[in-house]
């Protein structure tokens, strides 16, 4: 692929980080050239969107649904309180506009369904899973497993926060990690939102590493935070042979019962 040129203007904003060894002027082409699709632009995706704007990545799409509420805005640091009861996808993208003119988006005011996932993760080179839901998360690890598209999983609750890359072909999906959705698991869960800021800023590196080639991403190992204590664990997750994304279409056919992840941490939420 012929990466595109930067311009005059681009080279100054993103000087510095072409300082970064082994960055340089095609690590920033690469970047411009990238499309990344970030389901829900909340406290945690809209700071994964915010950071990848401040990169210089080419073009996000964007895809959350709804109205802005008041318990958003402890967390949600890309919306504005006069904004209370509109849709949050306006004033996204705005705020990142106005960060980045020069960022290409693509605004979906819709979440992840089974009818639209396959459409919006053909539009993305990464993929980054920021949904509350699991039948959103679910849903959109077989569409990247499908399209063979890198996905960043990121997590958080209350205090704790978690990361992985998943590479289709090469490592664990997300569904080796919950081959089922948590039964006790609800849409409403306890937020700090520097918790969920530290976890999208952690979101953005993994996918410019992924797009650049640089450093190592979390691929096949779990990074687990507790920020209350501040312990961090790396954790290797085991391939499931019966996952019903990523396993052999044998064995995901008649899978037994689903084992225990490798994590022992809390199921993860995003918000």
């Amino acid at each position: 692929m012929t990466l595109p040129e930067l311009t005059s203007e681009e080279r100054a904003v993103y000087e510095w980080q072409m300082w970064v060894p082994g960055f340089g002027e095609e690590g920033q082409r690469k970047l411009k050239a990238a499309s990344v699709l970030i389901s829900r632009v909340g406290g945690l995706g809209g700071m994964v969107a915010y950071q990848l704007a401040a990169a210089g990545i080419g073009r996000l799409v964007l895809a959350h649904a709804g109205s802005l509420k008041p318990s958003d805005l402890n967390r949600q640091l890309l919306q504005r309180y006069d904004r209370i009861g509109q849709p949050r996808m306006e004033t996204l993208v705005r705020r990142l506009r106005e960060l980045n003119p020069r960022l290409k988006i693509t605004a979906v005011e819709q979440n992840v369904t089974e009818s639209n996932v396959d459409e919006l993760v053909s539009q993305a080179d990464v993929v980054v899973d920021a949904a509350p839901l699991f039948e959103e998360r679910f849903a959109l690890n077989r569409a990247a497993v499908a399209a063979r598209k890198p996905m960043v999983e990121c997590a958080m609750y209350s205090f704790e926060a978690q990361l992985t890359t998943i590479l289709p072909g090469r490592t664990p999906c997300l569904r080796c990690l919950y081959p089922e959705k948590p039964p006790h698991w609800k849409r409403e869960f306890p937020v700090i939102g520097a918790v969920s800021g530290t976890a999208g800023c952690l979101g953005a590196v993994e996918v410019i590493k992924l797009i650049t080639g640089l450093g190592k991403p979390l691929a096949g190992v779990l990074l687990a935070m507790d920020l209350e204590s501040m312990h961090f664990q790396r954790l290797r997750i085991r391939r499931r042979p019966d996952c019903p994304d990523c396993g052999t279409p044998e064995k995901a056919a008649g899978r037994t019962n689903p084992t225990q992840r490798t994590s022992r941490g809390p199921n993860p939420g995003v918000a």
